[in-house]
């Protein structure tokens, strides 16, 4: 963390909400809250006064709305921000578009007694606030107590003969932006995908709707028992983990409720781990921007499955974190610029990457990256 206080302004309408917000920042002797603003207006002028190096922002206000500053923020005085959104659908699909205008990462306001519930997610908040703040540096969560073993056991690695293959994503912070590129450049008889991103319930399906609408794909989010289709795209459901399994000739989709891995659900090493048991060297894999390491392993277990992996690359990652982890433990085959993903996801000949199963030439590849 920098040797000074993060200096973090909240805007909202709600003065309660502000006051909570406030109180929950300053028990963080790495956050201090140096104003607050109940509008847009006047946030203008306490930016400009007191120069803080995060926002934090309600989505719906007065006066303006939190889009159209963005907006203006973003092409006046690009800054960290991070979202307070409501879960509603609406605010779902506002708190998508912001996140397409460059917010960094996003907190959901509960409903009901605000006082109680804003309060337990304290440290999410403040965690988010310390991402943004950091936001393009390499930077990593704590280890978690829990690993993919707490849902699955390590792969066996026992691969039906087949010839299709299967295009997996995972990805945290600044991943739906990463993710919308990745997917504009699919084709629509692209190979069936699936997608581990951080993200609540009451959002993944917002997102993939918004992906369904944006690409040339069909994006759902997955429902238990969905077959993994040329052309089509699944998103993990916020709050369960993503499984594929081999059912003869086909690949399916199972939602899991088991324990959060990493602190995640959906856990990217979870469905990865799932994916190297039943397509192993059938399966390509890209790990994508975002805070912490979930994936990193699961990668790893791919690359040694045989399957070709694909880490973004520091440079046009928002946090370096998952990608960074991956390439640090020899995970990624490939380490490339997110504009060449898709391409290397689509030409990566599933069934022949042994390349791919030399642990420690990962950060090799990224001479080759286009850097």
């Amino acid at each position: 963390m920098p040797d000074s206080p993060i200096k973090v302004l909240i805007i909202d309408d709600s003065a309660l909400v502000r006051k909570i917000l406030t109180l929950m920042m300053r028990k963080d002797p790495d956050i201090e809250v140096v104003g607050a603003a109940p509008d847009p207006i006047i946030a203008r002028e306490k930016i400009k006064e007191l120069n803080p190096d995060v926002l934090t922002l309600d989505v719906e206000m007065p006066r303006m709305d939190g889009l159209t500053f963005l907006r203006n923020l973003m092409r006046l005085r690009p800054m960290p921000v991070v979202m307070v959104s409501s879960l509603t659908e609406r605010g779902a699909d506002v708190t998508l578009e912001a996140l397409s205008l460059g917010v960094i990462d996003f907190i959901t306001k509960p409903k009901g007694d605000l006082g109680n519930q804003l309060t337990e997610l304290g440290e999410e908040l403040c965690a988010k606030v310390k991402t943004a703040a950091r936001a393009k540096v390499r930077g990593a969560m704590p280890a978690a107590s829990l690993s993919a073993d707490a849902v699955l056991p390590p792969p066996r690695r026992r691969h039906l003969n087949t010839t299709d293959s299967l295009i997996a994503i995972g990805a945290s912070t600044g991943g739906t932006e990463a993710i919308k590129e990745v997917l504009l450049g699919m084709p629509p008889d692209a190979p069936g995908i699936v997608i581990a991103q951080h993200i609540p319930p009451g959002f993944s399906r917002a997102f993939a709707e918004r992906m369904d609408k944006l690409t040339r794909l069909r994006v759902k989010e997955a429902e238990d028992g969905d077959v993994v289709l040329q052309g089509h795209a699944f998103v993990a459901p916020g709050d369960h983990h993503l499984l594929v399994e081999r059912s003869g000739g086909r690949y399916i989709c199972r939602i899991n409720d088991g324990p959060p891995v990493n602190r995640h659900r959906p856990s990217v090493d979870v469905m990865f781990r799932s994916i190297a048991d039943c397509a192993g060297p059938r399966a390509v894999a890209a790990i994508l921007t975002g805070m912490g390491a979930d994936g990193a392993k699961g990668l790893l277990e791919l690359r040694e499955a045989g399957a070709h992996t694909v880490a973004q690359d520091e440079a046009t990652s928002v946090v370096w974190g998952m990608p960074g982890e991956a390439v640090k433990i020899g995970a990624a085959a490939e380490v490339l610029p997110l504009g060449r993903i898709a391409n290397a996801l689509l030409a990566a000949p599933a069934g022949k990457t042994g390349a791919g199963k030399h642990p420690g030439a990962g950060a090799q590849a990224i001479a080759g990256s286009g850097r």
